[in-house]
């Protein structure tokens, strides 16, 4: 088992899917303010814990309601029973991936990359990005 996946089970996530394809399954503006942590089971359904911007857990609580639809819709139905928001700093992977022309550069799309599979080239582009802001 990788580093990956053994983090991944231990934060709860069994399948990394909801990991992977957050911005899909939650859409694009509640991807950008929150990244899954934890998900833990319990008898009524799983509480799935979001760090979030900080200041967006208010805005965030009032579409709770929607997002759990939209988790159970992808999930299955019920799986989802409370989302908890957690104020923090969201990877700076994440922050860079939701500026697609920032990330790309020069070298522009490729043909075989897909918003969930982003070609070597990409990937190097935002380790360069984020080893260069990094403070020395």
């Amino acid at each position: 088992m990788s580093h990956a996946a053994a983090a991944l089970t231990r934060a709860g996530f069994a399948d990394a899917t909801l990991v992977l394809r957050w911005p899909e399954i939650v859409g694009p503006d509640v991807a950008r303010l929150t990244e899954p942590v934890r998900l833990q089971a319990g008898p009524e359904g799983a509480v799935l814990t979001l760090k979030c911007e900080t200041g967006a857990a208010v805005f965030l609580q009032h579409q709770t309601r929607s997002l759990i639809e939209r988790l159970n819709s992808y999930l299955g139905s019920g799986r989802i029973a409370r989302v908890k928001f957690v104020p923090g700093s969201l990877s700076p992977v994440r922050a860079l991936s939701d500026h697609p022309s920032r990330e790309r550069g020069q070298m522009g799309r490729n043909l075989a990359e897909s918003p969930s599979r982003p070609s070597l080239a990409t990937a190097l582009e935002r380790l360069a990005a984020i080893r260069t802001s990094r403070p020395r």
